[in-house]
């Protein structure tokens, strides 16, 4: 397959007007000016004009199964009541209502650009059933917590570990997601390490999202602190520092680690999750929804962090009059821009494509135009503004084209 368009942004290469993409299978086997291709090239080339084409975006956080509860709850006081309003809206779910919300967001960010997810799983049963009725690369983190349940670490692990066993997946893969050091135990933390260690598995877990949970482990009191005591959590694990270095005290930070959100750093975390190439995900809307303090971009970058963007669920959003949110990840770069005025439109990008891909341990497979990568590409409207980054961010609505692996998910009209 050849595609030729107006303009070729590899991400990590200029962009390349009148381009063109040789791809041979489900790769990529060069990107090139089409006057330096056309003469070596043979077979049927696929002009899609007036287009940017761009490596198919990577949302690195998602819960797709919470997407029909977009614009459903208000605006929480803090961080424990949405957790209230949470398992009160999930109290009426069934197995169902689960499938169809994951489906639908699967939908919404094929539409809009994301060609690999992230995605917490709560409900495990869902797949591999929702697995194939998307063309996306998904990344399953099987959601583990046991306070409430007051099961051992141990069996939540092994029983997880077995359900992951069952699956077997061309192009999707499941991983580990103990929930966040509130919801879980040390000892789980620690299983989790050993094991993702050994079977050379991915862990996401959210950590330091909010003020109460900072003030929790730093100071062993607050909101959240007292809110798990009355849900008899085990809180001798508090008080002994942030959050962040919880995880490291329970060895879970390491290059094969998400962590997600981070919004509230103590002295040194920034410089502790660097140093054990621990992976931070931002979700830009989920942010704003809860009025975090201002996300340290520019500390944990400072550092060496690799940052990445991920959309979260739309349980986080507000409804805009009449019309629902939806998971876009153009939207989750926009929001960045808008409130980080420092970060250029080329950082923002590289958030959503090669640093997610690198968190996902698909370092120069996907999140570019390279030869030997995947061949998954996504074509937005070429707008004709100066600034060829900018205008890619301030793209709205659906992608004209999208490939996975090589084959049409959205085929160019």
């Amino acid at each position: 397959m050849i595609l030729r368009a107006k303009t070729i942004l590899p991400i990590t290469a200029p962009p390349i007007e009148d381009g063109a993409v040789f791809i041979v299978g489900n790769k990529i086997r060069s990107v090139a000016p089409w006057r330096d291709l056309r003469p070596h090239l043979t077979g049927k080339v696929r002009n899609l004009g007036e287009v940017i084409l761009l490596p198919g975006l990577v949302n690195a956080h998602c819960h797709l199964d919470y997407t029909d509860m977009a614009g459903q709850l208000p605006q929480p006081k803090n961080f424990t009541d949405w957790i209230g309003s949470m398992i009160a809206a999930k109290s009426g779910w069934g197995y169902s209502d689960y499938a169809r919300s994951w489906v639908r967001g699967a939908h919404q960010l094929l539409r809009t650009g994301t060609t690999t997810v992230g995605d917490i799983e709560v409900i495990a049963d869902l797949l591999p059933e929702v697995w194939d009725t998307t063309p996306l690369r998904v990344f399953s983190f099987f959601e583990m917590t046991g306070i409430r349940a007051k099961r051992l670490p141990k069996d939540i692990l092994r029983e997880t570990m077995e359900q992951i066993g069952q699956l077997r997946h061309a192009r999707n893969r499941a991983m580990l997601s103990p929930h966040a050091p509130y919801s879980t135990l040390p000892e789980l933390l620690q299983l989790t390490a050993r094991t993702a260690k050994r079977k050379k598995m991915l862990v996401s877990i959210h950590v330091a999202e909010s003020v109460q949970e900072f003030e929790m482990f730093r100071n062993a009191r607050g909101g959240m602190y007292q809110w798990m005591a009355r849900n008899e959590r085990d809180n001798r694990d508090c008080g002994l520092g942030s959050p962040v270095a919880h995880l490291a005290r329970n060895r879970l930070l390491g290059e094969n680690v998400l962590a997600i959100h981070v919004n509230c750093l103590a002295r040194g975390d920034a410089t502790l999750l660097a140093k054990n190439k621990t992976h931070v995900v931002h979700c830009p809307s989920s942010h704003e929804y809860f009025r975090h303090p201002a996300f340290e971009r520019a500390r944990l970058a400072k550092a060496g962090v690799n940052l990445c963007l991920g959309t979260d669920s739309l349980a986080t959003t507000l409804k805009s009059g009449r019309k629902l949110p939806e998971l876009d990840m153009f939207a989750e770069m926009r929001e960045l821009a808008n409130h980080d005025r420092e970060v250029s439109p080329a950082e923002i990008l590289r958030m959503a494509t090669i640093n997610g891909a690198r968190a996902l341990g698909l370092a120069g497979k996907i999140g570019e135009l390279a030869p030997n990568a995947q061949a998954d590409i996504i074509a937005i409207p070429a707008s004709g503004k100066t600034d060829l980054w900018e205008s890619i961010i301030a793209h709205t609505g659906p992608v004209k084209a999208s490939l996975i692996d090589g084959r049409w998910a959205i085929p160019p009209q």
